[in-house]
């Protein structure tokens, strides 16, 4: 690559903050990471820092152009989808190349008992069917969707603490990952839960929960991940998203 070129991350990932810690090291490029500014104390990885939003696809367009930027790479949650979209048409905008790093998807194994959903409505749906002592693990957002719930009681974990609207019998746990096996297996226990919901996040820090369930023999409501755009190129983890970069910079 000749000249420093400007790489604009989208972040607020662990693969994200991995990703800009390697690039930053590179004197020939200048690394740019955007977090959202939803979690009060967000982990800030290497390199410059910006938080909070654009103003929709217009206002991306309009600072990868007045911020010269070289390369997009979009490695926020699988779940954020408005920046995904938005990320799409800023970069077809001004032309600028963009990737998505997304980390793989979980799998189901012998012994899971799990039950695919496309939203947290359909999460919702199937609860009173399931258990009546829940495990939420989709994060502060999105609690209105199991707030008409009020014979079920739900453990809330999140990062901060949730908003209303959200269900009238809950406890909530601020607690950040990677978390242990024997951890959740214990936390399952003492709150005697008996369903628990989570999004298809991917990744190893949030897994135990998956495992320590299936252990348990507990079933599991999990959230299917909104697609990637189309078009869009998608590397798996930070390695391969180096990789393109290089490629595609030169």
């Amino acid at each position: 690559m000749s000249g420093t070129r400007h790489v604009l991350v989208l972040g607020g990932t662990t693969e994200a903050r991995r990703l800009a810690e390697e690039l930053a090291g590179d004197p020939a490029l200048r690394v740019t990471s955007s977090l959202a500014g939803r979690v009060a104390e967000p982990r800030r990885p290497a390199g410059e820092v910006r938080i909070g939003g654009f103003g929709g696809p217009a206002g991306l367009a309009r600072w990868l152009r007045e911020h010269r930027v070289d390369a997009l790479i979009d490695a926020t949650h699988p779940f954020a989808g408005t920046i995904s979209f938005n990320a799409a048409e800023a970069a077809a905008a001004v032309h600028v190349p963009l990737l998505a790093l997304r980390r793989p998807g979980w799998v189901a194994g012998p012994g899971d008992h799990w039950h695919p959903v496309d939203s947290l409505a359909g999460a919702a749906e199937l609860l009173p069917g399931l258990g009546e002592r829940v495990f939420l693990t989709t994060g502060r957002m999105g609690l209105a969707a199991f707030a008409r719930l009020d014979r079920l009681w739900f453990l809330v974990r999140s990062v901060d603490a949730p908003e209303p609207p959200q269900p009238a019998r809950m406890e909530v746990l601020l607690d950040r990952g990677p978390f242990t096996v024997e951890g959740e297996a214990e936390l399952l226990r003492r709150h005697r839960i008996d369903v628990v919901v989570t999004k298809d996040s991917g990744g190893r820090a949030t897994a135990a929960k998956l495992t320590a369930a299936r252990d348990a023999g507990i079933p599991v409501v999990v959230v299917r991940r909104p697609p990637v755009p189309g078009g869009v190129p998608v590397a798996e983890d930070p390695a391969a998203a180096v990789t393109w970069l290089r490629n595609t910079l030169g």
